[in-house]
């Protein structure tokens, strides 16, 4: 859920300070302090949904997104993790006006029994703390703490630094939702939910290890949300053996609907091109892809057409690179494509053939590879062949890959002009390809060309020797 979040927060317009508890003693509308929108919904009052119709893990699970919701939204305003923890700590009574809003806006829902999805909870509480924001600015802590009562602190000259961190709730929620997944009831069974996602192939310590990381997951239902998700996968060709897999990368795929959000995601992505006969495997790929709002999406694809590439292309990208959506086109791909073109690099092509570059850091990791070629003897021009012919050169670990098969490179008898015709050298491995095959021809006493070497069949290698060989030995023999 604080994926989704995070996504839609990206759209907003954040105030240009951070977020810290002003001194001022302040006058507040009483509709937002006395607490009426809790007992109105008690009492089924005022339009909202009595929440004594809620069950009590249904309510639980809503309080958890609520909580998660309103801790990345107090970090996005610049409260670090420690001071959003402890506000969050101080807001059990405004979590509790969260949820009641919920049950008030989407009373119909809750009469015909349907639980809400994680889009539509977040849906229905980021514009009422936008609201929030809007109207107190950065008091807007002091509200959450202090609900249903305003802030009546006195202005202070010098902020008192923070008090240290006493346990976080973070790690007592955490404990509950694990608890919860792995202890049984009296009678000796797991909560329903479990004994299916272990049938499924799951380990209860994955289990546990999802929990931890999202609490939600543990409140999920499992005729409500996981097994109509779970069978819809199956029905898409995902391998049984591969659900784990992507519960483990996206639990929060299983909190959201299928039929108002996940089904319309892949209509409206197939119409960009995805190959909606490969489903499973970019699900597998990235399950993060189907929980992206639509306008994310599209902010990534018109940047894509910006640079050049065409709706084919594009739609092969989704399909084998789906995780490029994830990248920030102002603070990633925009900056990425732009160093690139400084090198005199076709963009277009290498957004093509290697997406994934534009994934990278350019200080950390882009910057240290071209600095790498040139203090090697290569010109930027060298760079940018060698680029072009092998868009995925960039995307290799400088300390794992390339200097230990450059130095191995240099105690092969070939000229340094090798490497630009035949980057794709550092794409071998070099104990299982490139030490074998070098040695293999050295035995062999003759000399191919390091494409030959390392890019043919291990059949078609033999023969490459074999002729070799028969050439070099008329020689020997005539001489």
């Amino acid at each position: 859920m604080r994926a989704f979040c995070a996504v839609r927060f990206s759209q907003l317009s954040l105030l240009s300070r951070p977020l810290v508890s002003s001194r001022l003693q302040l006058s507040f509308p009483v509709k937002l302090f006395s607490c009426q929108a809790k007992y109105a919904a008690d009492s089924g009052v005022d339009g909202s949904v009595s929440l004594r119709v809620v069950s009590p893990t249904l309510l639980a699970a809503e309080k958890e997104e609520a909580k998660a919701i309103l801790t990345l939204f107090l970090k996005k305003q610049g409260l670090s993790n420690a001071v959003a923890a402890r506000t969050i700590n101080k807001s059990d009574l405004f979590i509790e006006h969260l949820v009641s809003r919920l049950h008030s806006v989407h009373k119909s829902r809750y009469l015909v029994g349907r639980e809400l999805t994680t889009l539509e909870i977040r849906d229905a509480l980021i514009p009422y703390l936008e609201s929030l924001r809007e109207e107190h600015g950065n008091i807007l802590a002091d509200v959450v703490e202090n609900f249903p009562d305003p802030p009546l602190k006195e202005k202070a000259l010098v902020p008192s630094p923070p008090p240290l961190p006493s346990p976080s709730s973070l790690d007592n929620k955490k404990l509950k939702a694990v608890s919860r997944v792995s202890e049984a009831d009296p009678a000796g069974k797991l909560p329903p939910h479990i004994v299916y996602l272990l049938e499924l192939g799951m380990t209860l310590e994955q289990i546990k290890g999802i929990t931890r990381r999202f609490p939600a997951f543990a409140y999920y239902s499992l005729e409500g949300k996981i097994k109509p998700v779970v069978e819809f996968l199956l029905d898409l060709g995902v391998p049984k053996n591969e659900i784990p897999i992507i519960l483990n990368k996206r639990p929060q795929l299983v909190g959201i609907s299928l039929s108002e959000n996940i089904i319309p995601t892949m209509r409206f992505l197939e119409k960009l091109g995805v190959d909606k006969k490969r489903w499973a495997k970019v699900i597998y790929r990235f399950p993060a892809l189907l929980t992206y709002s639509r306008q994310k999406v599209k902010g990534t694809v018109d940047f894509l057409y910006e640079m050049g590439l065409s709706e084919e292309s594009i739609g092969k990208i989704l399909t084998h690179c789906p995780n490029i959506i994830s990248y920030s086109v102002e603070d990633k791909l925009r900056p990425t494509a732009e160093y690139f073109r400084s090198m005199g690099v076709d963009v277009t092509v290498l957004f093509h053939r290697s997406p994934s570059t534009f994934g990278l850091s350019i200080e950390a990791h882009l910057k240290p590879i071209t600095e790498f070629f040139l203090e090697r003897g290569y010109s930027m021009e060298h760079v940018n062949i060698m680029i072009s012919r092998y868009g995925a050169l960039y995307t290799f670990s400088l300390a794992e890959n390339l200097i230990p098969k450059w130095n191995y490179f240099l105690t092969m008898d070939y000229p340094q002009a090798e490497l630009i015709k035949f980057p794709q050298y550092f794409g071998y491995s070099l104990e299982e390809r490139i030490k074998p095959r070098y040695a293999r021809m050295r035995e062999c006493g003759v000399q191919l060309l390091l494409n030959q070497v390392l890019s043919l069949s291990a059949g078609d290698f033999e023969k490459a020797l074999t002729k070799k060989m028969g050439k070099v030995l008329p020689d020997k023999a005539e001489a």
